[in-house]
């Protein structure tokens, strides 16, 4: 069953955005004050994070209570300490004897050198958007996907969730800087067109005056500039190993939506958060999870393109009406 993507469809998650618009950079946080298990699945071979090493099954902390996806690069790799700040006067975090020490793993994306001036999201940044987190969720082109590009198109942040008979949900929200398109060249057609539910597709553009061209996997664009970045949200109880099982499917739905995926060139990486006490489930209901969760990122991807304000850069509508990339 869809979920409407901008209210979270559970209790205990919120998300905030801070956007720098002269800049066309910004972050957003994903706010687990109670905590949540969380994993992560790194696809692409050029990415930039921080305490993602913590994630493997393996290793010792379970709970984080917070992700931070932001843009800037490595530079806004320093946008996570702000978030440090905000949970850590609020006394969350992994115990400690000196005092609890919040969890807060990050992903980066490449929007360096879009906007008017170089200033990639610091820590006053990510504390400001950890203080703007709410049960509402703003898409398009806000917070990590401000100066996004997806395939040489406007890309930004995008949201989707599902219900599933069994009562659990799973929610899915990305910020979409890809190297390759979300689009078919030949066609115009959204690759992940198909998840859209039918209000969704009433944003689809007129593609009549739309000029095609074969896909030849060259761009137009530099090299090391482009990632994915997605989080999928449950709050069925999963382990850890559970929770990067939920991850690894999810990254199929970047597949579904944008060709090609999980590049030499790209920074392509899912966290997965799991809500509950950790008990574990079935591996059939982790099936239809993680069938769902990819399902969500791909219909996610989708709305980007389709919500995403140029803001001085080329949008997918533009490029639908026969005004160029």
């Amino acid at each position: 069953m869809f979920a409407p993507p901008g209210k979270l469809p559970f209790l205990g998650l919120k998300v905030g955005h801070f956007t720098d618009p002269k800049a066309l950079t910004g972050c957003t946080v994903l706010l687990l004050e109670e905590g949540a298990i969380g994993a992560v699945d790194v696809r692409g071979a050029a990415p930039g994070t921080r305490e993602t090493d913590l994630l493997s099954p393996e290793n010792t902390v379970e709970r984080v209570q917070a992700l931070l996806l932001t843009g800037g690069s490595a530079f806004g790799l320093g946008a996570a300490e702000g978030v440090v700040r905000y949970l850590r006067e609020r006394g969350l975090g992994f115990p400690t004897p000196a005092g609890p020490v919040p969890i807060v793993p990050a992903a980066v994306l490449y929007d360096l050198g879009r906007g008017g001036a170089f200033r990639p999201p610091d820590p006053e940044a990510g504390y400001l958007a950890a203080e703007a987190a709410r049960e509402e969720v703003a898409e398009g082109s806000v917070g990590a996907g401000t100066g996004a590009l997806a395939g040489g198109v406007k890309g930004g942040v995008g949201a989707a969730s599902y219900r599933l008979e069994e009562g659990y949900a799973v929610y899915a929200l990305v910020a979409v800087n890809s190297l390759g398109r979300p689009f078919d060249p030949r066609t115009g057609r959204l690759y992940a067109e198909a998840f859209l539910t039918e209000e969704e597709r009433a944003l689809l553009p007129d593609l009549t005056r739309y000029r095609g061209e074969e896909e030849a996997y060259r761009y137009p664009f530099l090299p090391g500039q482009s990632t994915t970045l997605g989080a999928v949200v449950t709050d069925a109880p999963l382990t850890k190993a559970q929770a990067r099982r939920l991850a690894i499917m999810a990254q199929d739905g970047i597949a579904r939506a944008i060709r090609p995926a999980h590049t030499p060139l790209d920074g392509d990486l899912v966290f997965a958060l799991a809500l509950g006490e950790g008990r574990g489930v079935d591996p059939y209901l982790l099936l239809r999870l993680g069938a769902y969760a990819a399902d969500a990122l791909a219909r996610a991807i989708a709305r980007v393109v389709l919500l995403a304000e140029g803001l001085g850069l080329p949008t997918y509508r533009e490029l639908a009406a026969g005004e160029g990339a």
